[in-house]
């Protein structure tokens, strides 16, 4: 099994071919960028992000955004290695909540094994090797070596290319309508509802494995580390996560590692947590799946507490003017990616922190939401309705709430590919009025926010139905120039007439 492993890895092929895409989401994506003094951004490593986004039986969806370093390959073996644990029959429609959560703790589980066992071999030679290595010496460079020692020292080299790296991973599966969330360090998951009854709520499901996160100081405080050392430091071996995929320099060497030489067992692991189960009976909005990337490129520009709503705003902006979730979900990278160059340029106080971003990864899931035509926009039939967003980088339940608008299902909505009559019994909104709503404030690990993002100004409520041609075939304008043009007159004809100048003839 472990050479099947590794021809697959060496082969690029993948165990997930011919299962069917979901087409009920989008994924946008950017590359990495560093930023020059004449303002020319260079890509400094290939995109090690990845993703997957699939329909499985029995009303069974799969949805992972992976965050790698130091390469791609274990993003991408833990992608295609997670589907097939988990989407080749392991999953079944009469399943328990304590069954679907312990099924999804064995996949990551054996994904760590299975990657590890791709690279023994590599492992072993490079852990014979090193016996052959002479001691270093800053005064010997590589080419006072003997041959026989830089022929080590290359392939030496070599393979801690083939064996390092590792990844961060959030997974979401849906299984009988219901959302469970697997986390294992620091990507984000966001889910965003808009009741009937007005009230809106954006859930931050989890918070990210990291060295800011108290409940996993105190578990490497249980296993001997010096949290304290561990917060100030920020980062282990180059990362801040907690929770990782592979890395085998934290899993098998960490008491070669200052901050963890300390501990007791093995410090940094890959075992998720899990949340769940939501349900997402009668829910209309969207998902979320972003990695790590994409997240600190937001928040090295406007700051940490409004990152929640931004991004919100910016899906929800999209939404209402893209025609296909893969539109909406790059757009939205490229909003993010155009805010985080601004500010450097803009020299203004967060410039110092924007002079590079990583790789950026998007995955929208919509939920209810009709996808045959298209996203609805105003002018095709569409409602808007507010959502309030929550959202706060400590544990702070505030209801003060911030309003944007989100385009919603005006008669059918979408339910896992079935059609289902709308929940939604609210009138439709008439010119220059807005539904209001109120926040309701719930923390599932979710935190909540009272700035306001500025995006919902993009809309201006209009009928549902669109306005009828008269009787020369020409539409109503939307906006009165009488004025414009009376002004215009006055000022540019001296008295003469207008005829056949400016206004409607």
């Amino acid at each position: 099994m472990a050479a099947q492993r590794r021809t697959l890895m060496q082969s690029h092929q993948s165990w997930t071919d011919d299962l069917p895409l979901c087409q009920m989401c989008g994924v946008g994506t950017a590359p990495n960028c560093v930023y020059s003094p004449d303002d020319k951004g260079t890509q400094s490593h290939p995109n090690e992000d990845g993703h997957l986004r699939f329909r499985g039986e029995d009303g069974c969806f799969l949805y992972g955004v992976f965050n790698g370093y130091d390469g791609s390959r274990v993003a991408r073996f833990a992608s295609q290695c997670l589907t097939a644990e988990l989407l080749l029959g392991q999953l079944k429609s009469n399943h328990t909540d304590s069954d679907v959560r312990r099924i999804l703790s064995q996949a990551f589980d054996v994904v760590e094994k299975s990657y590890f066992e791709t690279i023994d071999d590599a492992l072993a030679e490079k852990a014979n090797l090193s016996n052959y290595v002479l001691p270093h010496n800053e005064n010997v460079s590589f080419h006072q070596l003997s041959p026989q020692n830089q022929k080590v020292q290359e392939r030496l080299k070599e393979l801690e290319q083939e064996v390092s790296g590792g990844a961060t991973a959030v997974v979401a599966l849906i299984l009988n309508n219901k959302l469970y969330i697997a986390n294992v360090g620091t990507n984000r998951v966001l889910l965003c509802k808009s009741s009937s009854d007005g009230q809106n709520q954006v859930l931050q499901i989890g918070r990210p494995h990291n060295t800011d996160n108290e409940d996993e100081l105190q578990r490497l405080t249980a296993l001997g580390v010096d949290s304290a050392r561990v917060r100030q430091a920020g980062q282990i071996t180059g990362q801040s996560s907690t929770r990782r995929l592979g890395d085998y320099r934290v899993k098998f060497n960490y008491n070669e590692i200052d901050l963890l030489s300390a501990a007791k067992t093995k410090p940094i692991i890959a075992e998720p947590e899990i949340h769940g189960s939501q349900s997402l009976d009668s829910v209309t909005g969207f998902l979320l799946l972003m990695s790590e990337g994409l997240i600190n490129a937001l928040e090295s520009a406007h700051g940490t507490e409004q990152a929640n709503q931004e991004i919100v705003a910016m899906v929800a902006a999209e939404l209402a003017l893209q025609t296909s979730l893969e539109a909406v979900a790059q757009s939205v990278v490229e909003r993010v990616k155009r805010l985080h160059h601004d500010v450097y340029v803009s020299g203004r106080q967060r410039a110092t922190y924007c002079s590079r971003h990583e790789d950026m990864t998007l995955l929208i899931r919509t939920l209810n939401y009709p996808l045959a035509d298209g996203v609805l926009t105003p002018t095709q039939g569409g409602r808007i309705y507010p959502v309030s967003v929550p959202y706060s980088n400590s544990q702070s339940t505030s209801k003060t709430s911030v309003t944007l608008s989100l385009v919603m299902p005006s008669q059918s909505t979408l339910t896992n590919g079935t059609n289902t009559a709308s929940t939604l019994e609210e009138g439709t909104p008439t010119p220059g009025q807005s539904p209001t709503a109120t926040l309701q404030s719930t923390n599932t690990q979710t935190q909540s926010s009272s700035s306001s993002s500025g995006d919902g100004s993009l809309f201006r409520q209009r009928g549902s139905q669109a306005a009828q041609p008269d009787e020369t075939g020409r539409v109503p304008p939307y906006v009165d120039f009488s004025q414009f043009y009376s002004l215009w007159g006055s000022d540019h004809c001296d008295g003469q007439s207008t005829q056949g100048g400016l206004g409607p003839q």
